[in-house]
C-alpha cells in the first residue's frame, strides 16, 4: 500500500468502492471540470490543509502564498491576500502583461512544493493519501498539477491515488502513471434499483452540474423536453450565482447558463465573464474552450465584439498549449468575416506576433507586413485618445520585429518614441501597466545595445514601480553579474526566489551564480530542485553534472549524464561530459569512441576536442593532440590554457620550436598562467639546447 495507485472503472461508484479498499482515511476530491474548472479538487485539498498550515506553520503558508492564491483567489480568507502587481491592478482594457500555461505550470509547482513539505511537516506514521475522483473529467490545468505531483511525491509520505473512468487523459498524466499500479473497480453487475423518476433523475443531474455518470441519469436528463432542462438550468445558476466563486464561474454557472432559457443571452455573458478571468490568470486551455463555446452562441452580426473577443482570446490561447495552426486560422477567420478597422488592426498584429515568435521557421519579413498594417490603421482612428494608446501599442509590436530583423537602433528609437509620447499626453497613473512594459522593453534593447548601465537604471526603476513581478530582479541579476557583481546579482535572485513561484529558470540562473562565487551547495540544491520539477531542463541537468564532477562525485555526474542521455538521446553536451567521465576516471578507450561519436556529430565542438586530445596525449599521439587543440582553437580562438597544452603536445612531439610560439602567445592573453608558461618556455629553450 506504499506506492501511487491508479484506480479505474466505469462507474464512479465502483470506483469510490475500490478506492475505500485500496486506502486508508485518504481525503477524496472530485476533479471534475464543469464544477469548477480548472483546479477543481486542488482547492478542496487546499481548503482542508490551509488552516493547520497557516496556524502551524505560518512560513510554509508564506514562502508559497503566490502560488497557493493565483488561480484560487477565494482562499484568501484563509490565509490572507497575495501581494499585489501592476497586472493585478490594471483595468481589464489595459491588460498588455498576459501569462500563459508555463506561467500556470510554475504556479502548480508552487502548490506541489506546499504538498509536499506540509505532508513532511506533519509526519503521519502513515502515507497521508489524497484520491483524484474524476481525473479524466478533470480541465488540463488540474491533470498537471496531478502528474506533477505524481511524479515528485515520495508514496511514503503522501501517497496519490488517481481514479478515473475510460476518458483518455493527458499524455503528460498518462506518462507520470506508465509505472504505477493499476486497480480496475470491480462492478457490483446489475445497477441498484432506482425508483426515481426521468422528471426526479433529470433534476438531479442538473442539480449536480451534470457531472452524473450513471446512464440512467443522463438518458433521463437528455429525453426532457428542453424547454425543462432550460428552466432547470436557469434555477441551479441562479442558486449559484450570488456566492459564486470564479472557480464556479468558469465551471458550473457558465455551464448552466449556456444550456439555460438564454444562451445567446445570459450565456454568452456568462462564458465571456468567464474567459476573462481565465485570460487574466492564464489558464490557457479554458480561455480556447470558453472562447469556442462562447463563439458558438453568438450572432457575428449582433454581437460583432463577444465575438471578436471570444476568437481573438481563444487564438491567443492556443499558442502557449502548441496548436498554432488553429491560432492561425481563427486569426485568418476574423479577417474573412470581418471589415471592422480595430478587428483588422488588432487581428495584424496577432498575426505579426506568430510571424516574429513563434511559427516554425520564423518570418520577420512577413511579420513586418503585417506589423505595418496594424501601425497604418492605429495612425487613422478617429478618437484621439485611441490613436494615441493603439498608435503607442503596435508601434512597440513594430519594435519588437525591427529587434528580431536586427535593427536595434530603429528598435529602441520605435520605444524612446512610445515613452516620450505617453509622457507628454497622459497623467502618471494612466496606463502604468503597458508604460512599465515599454520600459522594460527599452532595457532589454539597452542591454542587446551594450548600454547595460542605462539598462540597470531601467530595471531599478521597474523595480520600484512593480516590486512584486520579479523578472525585473531576475534581469538587473544579469546585469550584475555581466559586470561581475555577484554580490548584487545573489541579493536580486534571493529576494526574487522569495517573492515568486518556483521558475525553473530562476533557480538556474541562481544556481549558476552560485557556483561562480564558489557556493557548490547552493548550487546543487537549485539545480536538484529544476530537475526535480523538470527532469527534461537540459541546462540544469548539465550544470548539476558538471559541478558534481569537480566536487569529485564521479559516480553522481555518471548517473545524471545516463539520465540525461536516456531523456535527451545523443545530447552532444551529455555525450561530451560522458567522456569526461570516463577519461577521469582512465578509461581511455572508451573515452575516445564517445569524443569520436560527438565529433562526428560537429566536428568543430570544442569540450570534445579539448577531451579528446588529452587521450591522444595519454596514449602517446601527441601528433593528433596538436591537431584537435589547434581545432579548438579555431573554434573559440586564443585561448592561453589550449595554447599552454597544444605547446605540451608540441614538445612531446619534439618540435621545441613550435612549442615556445604557443607559450609566447599565451603569455600575451589574460588570465594566463605565467609561471607555469615560463617554466615550460625554459624546457623549449634546454630542448633547443640539445
Amino acid at each position: 500500500m506504499t506506492g501511487h495507485l491508479l484506480i479505474t472503472g466505469a462507474g464512479r461508484g465502483d470506483r469510490l468502492r475500490a478506492v475505500a479498499a485500496h486506502t486508508g482515511q485518504a481525503l477524496v476530491v472530485r476533479c471534475h471540470r464543469r464544477l469548477r474548472g480548472p483546479y477543481t479538487g486542488v482547492d478542496t485539498v487546499l481548503r482542508a490543509l490551509l488552516p493547520e498550515a497557516h496556524r502551524r506553520w505560518p512560513d510554509l503558508v508564506e514562502e508559497h502564498r503566490v502560488a497557493l492564491l493565483y488561480g484560487m483567489p477565494e482562499l484568501a480568507h484563509i490565509i490572507g491576500p497575495p501581494p499585489r502587481t501592476l497586472a493585478d491592478d490594471a483595468p481589464y482594457e489595459e491588460r498588455t502583461r498576459f501569462f500563459g500555461a508555463g506561467w500556470v505550470r510554475c504556479m502548480s509547482q508552487g502548490i506541489v512544493g506546499f504538498l509536499l513539505e506540509h505532508t513532511r511537516r506533519v509526519r503521519r506514521s502513515t502515507p497521508f493519501e489524497i484520491v483524484f475522483e474524476e481525473a479524466h473529467a478533470a480541465e488540463e490545468t488540474t491533470q498537471e498539477l496531478i502528474a506533477l505531483l505524481l511524479r515528485r511525491a515520495d508514496p511514503r509520505v503522501l501517497r496519490v491515488v488517481v481514479s478515473a473512468g475510460a476518458a483518455p487523459l493527458s499524455a503528460e498524466l498518462r506518462d507520470a502513471l506508465a509505472d504505477v499500479d493499476v486497480r480496475p473497480a470491480p462492478s457490483d453487475g446489475e445497477p441498484p434499483a432506482d425508483t426515481r423518476t426521468d422528471a426526479e433523475r433529470a433534476a438531479q443531474y442538473v442539480a449536480g452540474d451534470c457531472t452524473d455518470e450513471d446512464p440512467r441519469t443522463v438518458d433521463a436528463y437528455t429525453r426532457t423536453d428542453p424547454r425543462t432542462r432550460a428552466l432547470l438550468h436557469d434555477r441551479r445558476a441562479d442558486s449559484l450565482e450570488q456566492t459564486a466563486t470564479w472557480g464556479i464561474r468558469m465551471g458550473a454557472l457558465a455551464h448552466h447558463r449556456e444550456h439555460g432559457g438564454d444562451p445567446a443571452g445570459a450565456g454568452r455573458t456568462a462564458l465571456l465573464a468567464a474567459q476573462r478571468h481565465a485570460v487574466a490568470t492564464g489558464f490557457s486551455a479554458a480561455v480556447v474552450d470558453l472562447g469556442l463555446r462562447g463563439r458558438a452562441l453568438s450572432d457575428p452580426a449582433v454581437h460583432q465584439h463577444d465575438y471578436w473577443e471570444f476568437t481573438r482570446e481563444a487564438a491567443a490561447a492556443c499558442i502557449p498549449v502548441g496548436r498554432l495552426e488553429q491560432s492561425m486560422e481563427l486569426y485568418l477567420g476574423l479577417l474573412r468575416r470581418f471589415t471592422d478597422p480595430k478587428i483588422h488592426m488588432m487581428t495584424s498584429y496577432a498575426v505579426a506576433m506568430l510571424h516574429t515568435r513563434f511559427l516554425n521557421p520564423r518570418d520577420h519579413e512577413l511579420a513586418v507586413q503585417w506589423q505595418h498594417n496594424a501601425v497604418a490603421i492605429a495612425g487613422i482612428l478617429p478618437d484621439p485618445a485611441e490613436r494615441l494608446t493603439y498608435s503607442v501599442f503596435h508601434d512597440n509590436g513594430l519594435a519588437l520585429v525591427e529587434m528580431h530583423r536586427g535593427n536595434l537602433h530603429r528598435a529602441l528609437d520605435l520605444v524612446e518614441s512610445c515613452i516620450a509620447r505617453l509622457d507628454e499626453k497622459l497623467d502618471d497613473g494612466q496606463w502604468a501597466l503597458h508604460r512599465s512594459q515599454l520600459l522594460y522593453n527599452r532595457a532589454r534593447l539597452l542591454v542587446a545595445l551594450g548600454r547595460p548601465d542605462e539598462a540597470h537604471a531601467d530595471y531599478s526603476q521597474l523595480v520600484d514601480l512593480d516590486p512584486y513581478y520579479t523578472d525585473y530582479l531576475s534581469e538587473r541579476a544579469r546585469i550584475s553579474r555581466d559586470r561581475g557583481d555577484y554580490t548584487e546579482a545573489l541579493a536580486d535572485y534571493d529576494r526574487a526566489v522569495r517573492l515568486a513561484p518556483p521558475f525553473p529558470e530562476l533557480h538556474y540562473n541562481r544556481g549558476t551564480a552560485r557556483a561562480q562565487t564558489g557556493d557548490h551547495a547552493g548550487a546543487l540544491s537549485d539545480f536538484s530542485l529544476v530537475l526535480e520539477m523538470e527532469p527534461h531542463d537540459l541546462a540544469a541537468r548539465v550544470a548539476r553534472a558538471e559541478l558534481l564532477l569537480e566536487e569529485g562525485d564521479a559516480d553522481a555526474a555518471e548517473a545524471d549524464a545516463d539520465t540525461g542521455l536516456r531523456l535527451h538521446p545523443g545530447e552532444l553536451q551529455l555525450l561530451c561530459l560522458k567522456g569526461t567521465i570516463l577519461l577521469q576516471r582512465g578509461r581511455l578507450d572508451a573515452a575516445l569512441a564517445v569524443f569520436d561519436r560527438v565529433l562526428g556529430e560537429d566536428a568543430r565542438y570544442p569540450a570534445a576536442l579539448v577531451n579528446r586530445a588529452v587521450v591522444h596525449f595519454e596514449q602517446a599521439r601527441p601528433g593528433r593532440a596538436v591537431e584537435d587543440l589547434t581545432g579548438a582553437l579555431e573554434a573559440v580562438g586564443d585561448d592561453p590554457d589550449l595554447l599552454l597544452n597544444r605547446g605540451l603536445a608540441h614538445l612531446a612531439a619534439g618540435r621545441p620550436d613550435l612549442a615556445g610560439e604557443d607559450f609566447d602567445r599565451a603569455l600575451l592573453l589574460p588570465d594566463a598562467d605565467t609561471a607555469e608558461l615560463l617554466a615550460q618556455r625554459r624546457r623549449c629553450g634546454a630542448a633547443d639546447a640539445r
